[in-house]
């Protein structure tokens, strides 16, 4: 896999550029967050990094050079001072990047009504607040509002119906949102990874029937990397996704065609 950092000497086509954007990225402290913020980094944005989970958080905004704010983004108020704090600091909120999220696998008769919850507390709620207060900052100027969904929100997984259920609903809130915030010129929009080998995943995939059963309904036969979905995310903060809203577009080795 290619690193996610640019090489010095090539200049980065303008469609693509996000250099000197006020940038907020959830779910930033691991994972598929941590990695869109090192990319988002390398290439110029200004970023308030957001999790719950302050050390690594920490560490990781010292790595960057960004700004680290502990926030549940479940919460309504904690979510709002995040948002206000980020313009204050920046004078804007140029873009969101929603990679925060839980991740519950289990039979539907054995799921817990506090495990659905949960999915949809953080996939859902956390989405909807998240999208929300960062309207209100950037109502009058516009902005992009960026969202990771999955596959699951098209294709019908047995043990998914927490995540499932939770990611279709993200899918088409985006929609709705888009069409909504559209007149105030801020877009919104879904990337919907296939299976991505992250710390989330880690320990599903361990499982080697897990894994194989997993990797058997990907047409182009291997697992996504977090590095594949850079491209897809620079495209709608960039000035080249200037005209795309309310779409969730799938990066998922051809996992929603099976």
């Amino acid at each position: 896999m290619t690193t996610s950092m640019p090489d010095d000497t090539v200049q980065i086509d303008p469609l693509f550029s996000i250099a000197g954007r006020a940038i907020v990225v959830t779910g930033a402290a691991s994972g598929l967050g941590a990695a869109m913020a090192r990319a988002l980094a390398a290439r110029g944005a200004r970023l308030t990094l957001v999790d719950i989970a302050a050390g690594p958080l920490g560490q990781l905004a010292a790595e960057l050079g960004a700004h680290a704010h502990r926030a549940d983004i479940t919460d309504e108020a904690s979510v709002d001072q995040l948002m206000a704090e980020a313009r204050a600091r920046h004078g804007v909120v140029d873009a969101v990047v929603n990679s925060a999220g839980l991740l519950h696998i289990a039979p539907a008769h054995a799921l817990s009504l506090d495990a659905f919850k949960a999915s949809m507390d953080v996939n859902v709620t956390g989405a909807f607040l998240l999208s929300r207060s960062a309207a209100r900052v950037m109502s009058g100027r516009g902005g992009r509002i960026v969202h990771f969904a999955s596959v699951s929100s098209q294709v019908a997984n047995r043990n998914y119906a927490a995540y499932a259920t939770s990611k279709a609903a993200l899918a088409h809130m985006v929609r709705v949102l888009a069409r909504e915030w559209a007149p105030d010129g801020i877009t919104v929009n879904a990337i919907g990874p296939a299976m991505t080998e992250t710390g989330m995943t880690g320990g599903y995939l361990s499982d080697a029937e897990f894994r194989a059963q997993a990797l058997s309904v990907i047409p182009l036969g291997r697992f996504g990397s977090p590095d594949d979905l850079i491209a897809p995310l620079l495209l709608l903060l960039g000035p080249g996704g200037s005209f795309i809203t309310g779409q969730t577009l799938y990066v998922d080795g051809g996992r929603t065609l099976v």
